[in-house]
């Protein structure tokens, strides 16, 4: 499976790598050394804290690289008149009678708190390529969907001011 990034996504990805390999992986090796000098293992919390924060920092390296190595770059192709990557959809939810206004990003990208919603989440999906006044639905699983309407679009850019997630 290839992962749909954007060029941006994988400037930061790299970034943060590179960050992660130079600057933190020596630090927390020697932290892991310095705590490992307290003495006995089995009752050194400073020791275990050090272990778990590097074994962290390896787990992110190796979901970076891997991110990297299978990523499919993707730009908008979208018309001015349609719902594209990176803009801001004001949709109308029919059922609760509430307008939402979500901005579609990619997956790394995705922050379902703040209405960053992925291009390939079921909402992502509907929205993408539709224009105002369309009425959507969203598949939410085999039993479940519901209908959206799209009230208004706001074209965006990947400017690199929504970080990648992290975890």
């Amino acid at each position: 499976m290839h992962d749909q990034l954007t060029a941006d996504d994988l400037r930061q990805m790299r970034e943060e790598l590179d960050y992660r390999r130079i600057t933190l992986r020596p630090k927390l090796l020697e932290e892991v050394k310095t705590a490992r000098a307290f003495g006995d293992l089995s009752e050194n919390f400073e020791y275990k804290a050090a272990k778990q924060e590097k074994n962290q920092n390896e787990r992110r390296i190796r979901y970076l690289e891997k991110m990297i190595e299978t990523a499919h770059v993707i730009t908008d192709r979208s018309a001015p008149d349609q719902v594209g990557l990176f803009d801001k959809v004001t949709v109308w939810f029919d059922e609760d009678e509430e307008e939402e206004v979500f901005q579609i990003v990619t997956a790394v990208k995705e922050d379902a708190l703040h209405n960053l919603i992925s291009n390939v989440s079921p909402v992502g999906k509907a929205l993408l390529g539709r224009r105002v006044g369309d009425t959507v639905t969203v598949q939410v699983n085999d039993k479940y969907s519901y209908p959206l309407t799209i009230r208004a679009i706001e074209k965006q850019e990947d400017d690199g001011s929504i970080p990648i997630s992290s975890y």
